[in-house]
């Protein structure tokens, strides 16, 4: 039987129109790093690259890099979507992480919707026979 050690929840939203500038991934960094800090997790490092639509289309990326590895944001706001993902490989949930998220989310931007999310479990590799073993006890 397979183990995993990681776990990655991602999200899809339309109608993102916050009352803060959607253009300016400022504020949605902001919202990623809260998150992460309120779930007691350790950042190593963020940005944020705003488009401006001349060599790609307007919108931003976000990332917050932590030490288990990542929660990102990416928005192409002249048509309202914003894609975020969540990804620990460590003793935190990525579920707590979008759920802090997903809350700011909709009491800023009251015409959000989610249209998709979903969990992928990640470095799938074999179980030990240690950990077979304690399972059966």
């Amino acid at each position: 039987m397979n183990k995993a050690h990681g776990k990655h929840v991602y999200v899809d939203y339309v109608g993102f129109q916050p009352n803060q500038s959607s253009i300016d991934g400022r504020w949605i960094l902001k919202i990623l790093q809260d998150a992460v800090n309120k779930c007691g997790i350790r950042e190593v490092h963020s940005h944020v690259e705003i488009f401006d639509g001349e060599h790609s289309p307007p919108g931003f990326a976000a990332v917050v890099l932590i030490d288990e590895s990542h929660v990102s944001a990416h928005c192409y706001s002249d048509r309202g979507w914003l894609a975020i993902d969540a990804f620990t490989c460590g003793g935190h949930d990525p579920e707590n992480i979008m759920d802090i998220i997903h809350e700011s989310l909709t009491l800023s931007s009251p015409n959000i919707i989610q249209m998709r999310r979903d969990t992928v479990n990640r470095f799938i590799h074999p179980r030990t026979s240690i950990e077979e073993e304690k399972d059966s006890n």
